[in-house]
């Protein structure tokens, strides 16, 4: 192991090298980088919420309001089949986590059924067809009660609570965080914390939008404005449009039917029509071809717009929209149809979600941690430079040089794994300084040893290297393999310990036993002395 190729030599040099060039972002500011050369890294370590500041949030998903809605499309379509099959019924609706309806003259032979096959029986064969997934359940006065089996519930809720993680992160990616950190937490929490964001409030508006989108004719038997009943008529429902300038709604009354749904957009992009803010928006083929029906059968017809439960806008239709896109306007800012392409963009959340935990944290307090992390390192670091020239002399200058190109690696690496540093990752880093000499304590120690059984300075070196190698592998492989488990089970802080540490481990042995060795054989053939200063 005294011998070195010069293929290896230029390797490890060249490795050292490069991740020195890897680091060296991390000393200048971003607008200096700017004006790097093209083929020079410009990658930085990015720093985490505890330590650039920015916002912390505890969402929780309104999962009720989910089955609830799956419930009254539930009683809708049970409602179109029992007419389609000419099968009576009365009380038809919902209540709590079950739906329930009446069948008249439930033993009578069903008309539309197979022989033998009375009303009950069709109307309960009917309803498990049409959603799957639940029970039903019959009683002897023909009522029939309709209820999710706890296997769908599960598997509904699970998807419900993966699509709103999609879709929060669809939003925070479109408004430009970096390293954002989104996850499930329970059966119903999402968490959602985002570094470098200084205008938490607007966040918040973007991620708690339910921003579910339709479009719905106005009934044109109650003009906007004009009086309107006490209850809505069958088959519609009450909505507001807000006035910008005097903050009042105005009345609308509009049918039930959702004529074209927001789920069929496929873009959505800030614009300006006539020196004002609106928002441009394109459907998909089948979307297309619905809208353009519609405007076509309702020229002259106000189209109300609606999000949330609210009208955002209530255009007339002038003409018929046949190329399968529009715009929505109606006096917003330029930060409001941002806000809103890009809502309409990520798509609507499956269910509305309430802000459970709310916390920022400001960057003084991140700069104080980022002062506190380095201020530790720098005390670590030392007192491991001076142990070991003092405990191996020259020997331990050694392992100091190694010691420094380990610190560059590491951060050479982490800012070309574009890694998220926090305070736990600033711990694994002050760790690592400590473990990176241990290897070398172990070899040096071994040469010792060597070197009292007779050697001479070369073998001695030779046996000392050869003989902890096996040793160095083992210990650090264990470790690695905690790191590991580390990362794929823990979350949030723990994981950047892991990432620290994972690569810490691994460039201090190729320091450790590569870099130390190459100065230590070099130094020994330069220098041809018959004793070891260890």
């Amino acid at each position: 192991m005294t011998h070195f190729a010069r293929w290896k030599i230029i390797l490890i040099v060249l490795i050292c090298a490069f991740g020195a060039l890897l680091a060296t972002p991390n000393l200048f500011t971003k607008q200096d980088l700017a004006h790097f050369p093209s083929w020079m890294p410009k990658d930085k370590l990015n720093l985490g919420l505890d330590l650039r500041g920015g916002s912390h949030l505890l969402l929780e998903v309104d999962l009720k309001s989910i089955f609830r809605e799956r419930m009254s499309n539930l009683v809708q379509s049970i409602r179109t089949e029992l007419r389609k099959d000419r099968i009576g019924y009365s009380r038809i609706g919902v209540s709590g986590d079950a739906a329930s309806v009446t069948i008249r003259k439930p033993d009578e032979k069903s008309k539309k059924g197979r022989d033998g096959e009375t009303n009950l029986d069709r109307a309960t064969k009917l309803i498990r067809r049409i959603e799957q997934g639940t029970t039903v359940d019959s009683s002897s006065n023909g009522k029939l009660t309709i209820r999710y089996t706890i296997e769908a519930l599960r598997e509904r809720r699970n998807q419900a609570l993966n699509q709103s993680i999609e879709i929060v992160r669809r939003r925070v990616d479109e408004y430009g965080t970096s390293e954002p950190t989104i996850q499930r937490q329970g059966l119903d929490r999402i968490l959602v914390q985002l570094p470098g964001v200084d205008d938490p409030e607007r966040i918040k508006r973007l991620i708690g939008r339910t921003a579910k989108m339709t479009f719905h004719l106005v009934d044109d038997r109650y003009p906007a404005g004009g009086p309107m009943p006490s209850v809505a008529p069958p088959g519609t429902f009450f909505a507001k449009l807000f006035e910008r300038e005097s903050g009042e709604g105005i009345n609308y009354i509009l049918k039930k039917r959702i004529m074209v749904g927001g789920d069929t957009l496929v873009d959505s992009q800030p614009s300006y029509d006539q020196g004002s803010p609106v928002v441009s928006f394109r459907f998909d083929s089948i979307g297309a071809r619905k809208f353009g029906n519609v405007t076509k059968n309702n020229v002259g017809k106000p189209f109300a717009i609606v999000l949330d439960g609210k009208i955002i806008s209530a255009p007339v239709i002038r003409e018929p929209i046949l190329g399968g896109s529009g715009q929505i306007s109606g006096g917003f800012t330029s930060d409001e149809v941002t806000d809103l392409a890009l809502l309409l963009r990520a798509g609507a959340l499956p269910a509305p979600m309430a802000i459970l935990e709310e916390r920022t944290v400001g960057p003084d307090l991140g700069a104080d941690s980022v002062a506190s992390g380095e201020i530790a390192c720098l005390i670590g670091f030392i007192l491991v430079l001076v142990f070991m020239i003092l405990a191996y002399a020259i020997f331990g200058v050694f392992a100091n040089i190694a010691l420094l190109l380990n610190m560059l690696l590491i951060v050479g690496v982490l800012s070309l794994l574009q890694a998220t540093l926090t305070l736990p990752g600033i711990a694994g880093i002050v760790l690592t300084v400590g473990m990176a000499v241990d290897a070398n304590v172990l070899i040096f120690e071994r040469i010792r040893e060597e070197v009292r059984g007779g050697r001479s300075p070369l073998s001695a070196v030779d046996a000392g290297y050869r003989r902890a190698i096996t040793t160095i592998i083992d210990a650090n492989l264990t470790t690695l393999i905690a790191a590991i488990i580390l990362f794929e089970f823990g979350s949030g802080p723990v994981r950047g310990f892991a990432v620290t540490l994972a690569v810490g481990i691994m460039t201090s042995m190729f320091t450790a036993i590569m870099v130390t060795r190459l100065i230590i054989i070099t130094w020994l053939r330069r220098r041809r002395d018959q004793t070891l200063p260890i």
